[in-house]
């Protein structure tokens, strides 16, 4: 979106037509696209408010009804923080004492919004014009949040009366590749990290594909996961990680949120045994956060194969850390003999899991020839080493 079409866009006739489109749908787009021309209004206008449209329908999966409400850019809400962890974000400042945070990759102002629903001053910087001026709409609500066009590194940060600082560096390209690398971020990791000299209580989100050796020896790195996606990483130092340095994984499922934490005495890499009555499928942020270990221990287990993450158990144990499933049947992976067992239980809809297999999920489907109205969930993986097929249901 260009600034005039953001100022038509914010125009009173541009924020009423805004607020009177129906819920997006695409193939209703065009259809009101030439309706609202034929009655005179800017195309400009009606394009930019189509665009706007279908934005904050993909944001509710993120920002719930306050997407409404806002305004996006692509690349903004791609980046953007959920509503949900960035309370959680906002929480860290406020029990650390901080009142004046400095939000130096605001985006369009997500975290920022949440710090200032919290009652702390904000301060929120983008390098890029356009960026800024929809967050400012964002925080237009919200008296104790300025925003500015700046570079956020370049600022004064004693000057301001900051005491907490987060960035949320870039980390796709121009062409929307993903930056893995750190030092590719735009700012790179080692210019926010240098920050933490003048203001402690720093915290920076980065991607959740970061390797455990980028992560800093003073960093609490703490990987997030919503409903079963993992969704980022971040890295909080100071007062902003009460229980020290170290690594931690925060699971959000509902209304629920589990912290799962490598112990300060270090983690003993699990045993490896047989097959139990109970598979556990730990969370994709207790994965990454390679605390695999810690929900083995939870559930008094052992791993399947030293290399793979599926847990098992001989008993039923409660942990927000790991989907548990109860384990029907083992078999040796033989196409043959798994269609035979499906047919026996006559099965029409299955749900394939694989790890540590190079089998491809769509393809066997179609070779099994599923029939039947039942039910089921195999899962693909290594059995000390050996290709094994588990016939499972949830708990």
């Amino acid at each position: 979106m260009d600034p005039a079409a953001l100022s038509l866009l914010l125009s009173p006739t541009g924020w009423a037509l805004l607020g009177a489109l129906p819920p997006y749908d695409e193939r209703l787009a065009m259809t009101i696209s030439e309706r609202f021309q034929r009655e005179g209004i800017d195309p400009t206008l009606v394009a930019a408010a189509l665009t706007q449209s279908r934005l904050r329908a993909r944001a509710h999966s993120k920002f719930d009804d306050f997407a409404d409400g806002m305004l996006f850019t692509p690349a903004g809400l791609e980046q953007s923080t959920r509503l949900v962890v960035g309370a959680r974000h906002a929480r860290r400042y406020f029990a650390a004492g901080s009142t004046h945070v400095a939000d130096l990759t605001c985006g369009i102002g997500g975290d920022a919004m949440a710090f200032a629903a919290l009652g702390l001053r904000v301060l929120a910087v983008d390098v890029d014009e356009m960026t800024a001026a929809i967050a400012t709409v964002n925080l237009r609500h919200f008296p104790d949040a300025e925003v500015r066009h700046a570079d956020g590194l370049t600022l004064d940060l004693a000057a301001e009366g900051i005491d907490g600082i987060f960035a949320d560096p870039a980390r796709r390209t121009a062409s929307g590749r993903r930056r893995h690398d750190p030092s590719a971020y735009e700012p790179s990791l080692d210019r926010v990290l240098a920050l933490r000299e003048t203001v402690p209580a720093l915290g920076v989100k980065v991607g959740p594909a970061i390797d455990h050796a980028a992560v800093p020896v003073d960093a609490e790195a703490q990987w997030v996961s919503v409903d079963g996606d993992v969704v980022e990483a971040g890295l909080w130092f100071g007062p902003l990680a009460p229980d020290g340095p170290g690594r931690s994984a925060l699971v959000l499922r509902g209304t629920t949120a589990t912290t799962v934490r490598a112990p300060a005495d270090g983690l003993e890499p699990p045993p490896v045994g047989p097959v139990g009555a109970y598979l556990y499928e730990p969370d994709g942020a207790v994965i990454r956060a390679g605390l695999v270990a810690v929900t083995a221990e939870q559930v008094h287990g052992r791993l399947l194969d030293s290399t793979i993450a599926y847990v098992t158990s001989d008993h039923l144990a409660a942990t927000g850390s790991a989907t548990p499933y109860r384990v029907l049947d083992v078999m040796p992976f033989g196409l043959k003999r798994l269609r035979t067992a499906l047919r026996e239980r006559g099965v029409g809809r299955l749900t394939i899991k694989k790890r540590g297999t190079a089998v491809v999920p769509e393809q066997l489907r179609k070779q099994l020839d599923l029939r039947g109205d039942a039910e089921a969930t195999v899962v693909l993986t290594r059995v000390a080493g050996n290709q094994q097929v588990l016939v499972v249901e949830p708990v």
